[in-house]
């Protein structure tokens, strides 16, 4: 695996853990297209590995599948050294699926089946067909590249214990543990001029605030006044009931440990100081946790164990690969990419689909939005999506 692709590749590899929120769902929909099936395929093989090949049809179809899921990477996905990425991946999913219980496979394609069913019905149903037909693509295509992906998964799940799953908790606790939290942000860019702002002219400004609040002050109105945050000042400052996992480490820590009620000193983030209340908390309790989260830490070691084989095995199963050079990556330029969102929900996250807001106005996506900046948000670490 090259390793600078390594955490985009955890968001792409194992993006169905969760049911997928993808950014392409603002704008598709729903209308079912007979699956084309590709017969007598004689195109080149672009990669032979332990057992099998990948035409260049069979990787074109990869692409523009993966283009329809994540159009986020549609750039990257014109850089040969993206596309080697890319072709590994699907020999390393190729692979694993072979490799596959009956049992896996038969419960990887009921997943997927649903997963996609409810993606389907949670769009447009004109919009849908409009981008499908911009990749040339049909229902059948995109349930097929979930099947593998989900067999893969269902796969790794069989051996993984419950204590191992216990342990899995432990670790990402922060995940389970939800908080109602008020604040007020204070930005180290001034939103009305677009001009930096000074720490300690931020700071005065948050003890300001602060002294405030500590002399009986309405916190919802303070925060409609001062508070620089778009995604809560019209709500008096507040998120409620959010995984503290959702937030900036500061703040995640504060949200975590704050005595309940008491208005906080000044908490600096990257973005600015916040000024904090913790109305209430709910502690992770490993025995409180439904089926579907303790399926989600399942997943999640699966896709843990998807990405070692990946970093450790793959190598020995690639035998050849040869893609047509296209001359147009510009070495060099993706190193900041690592941090975009896929979508999915990936396992490598969830998470869950990014919700971004003005940057300029020195607003964190993650404490303004109540939402995780990595796509496997779902899935910890291993999903990336964590996103952590």
């Amino acid at each position: 695996m090259l390793p600078k692709y390594k955490k985009v590749g955890k968001v792409l590899s194992v993006s169905m853990v969760a049911v997928l929120s993808l950014s392409l769902l603002a704008a598709c929909g729903k209308k079912d297209e007979a699956a084309t099936p590709e017969t007598n395929d004689t195109s080149a093989v672009v990669a032979t590995y332990d057992g099998g090949t990948i035409t260049a049809n069979e990787f074109d179809m990869e692409q523009r599948v993966m283009k329809f899921l994540y159009p986020e990477y549609a750039q990257m996905m014109e850089m040969d050294d993206f596309k080697d990425y890319l072709v590994r991946q699907e020999v390393a999913y190729e692979y694993l699926s072979g490799k596959a219980t009956e049992e896996a496979k038969t419960e990887g394609a009921k997943v997927a089946t649903e997963q996609f069913d409810k993606m389907k019905a949670s769009v447009q149903a004109d919009q849908w067909t409009e981008m499908l037909k911009a990749q040339n693509l049909t229902d059948q295509n995109i349930k097929d590249y979930m099947t593998r992906i989900m067999t893969v998964i269902k796969d790794k799940e069989t051996g993984v214990t419950e204590d191992a799953i216990k342990k899995e908790f432990e670790t990402n606790k922060d995940q389970f543990t939800t908080a109602s939290v008020r604040h007020v942000l204070i930005n180290f860019t001034d939103p009305d001029t677009q001009k930096e702002r000074k720490k300690e002219d931020a700071l005065k400004i948050a003890k300001e605030v602060k002294t405030k609040l500590d002399a009986g002050e309405d916190f919802a109105k303070v925060a409609k006044e001062y508070s620089e945050d778009p995604g809560s000042a019209d709500n008096g400052g507040l998120y409620e009931n959010t995984p503290v996992s959702n937030w900036v480490e500061a703040f995640k820590e504060a949200a975590k440990t704050l005595p309940l009620n008491k208005i906080s000193d000044p908490v600096e983030t990257e973005y600015g100081y916040h000024v904090m209340k913790v109305e209430s908390r709910t502690e992770a309790d490993y025995s409180k946790l439904t089926d579907e989260q303790k399926e989600t830490l399942k997943s999640q070691l699966a896709a843990a164990e998807i990405d070692t084989f990946m970093t450790n095995e793959l190598d020995k199963i690639v035998k050849e690969v040869n893609l047509p050079k296209t001359d147009k990556a510009e070495e060099g330029t993706t190193e900041g990419t690592e941090g975009t969102t896929g979508t999915g929900t990936g396992t490598e996250g969830d998470k869950s689909t990014e919700t971004k807001t003005d940057e300029s106005k020195g607003t964190d996506a993650k404490t303004d939005q109540g939402t995780k900046t990595e796509s496997d948000a779902t899935t910890g670490d291993s999903a990336d999506t964590n996103s952590k």
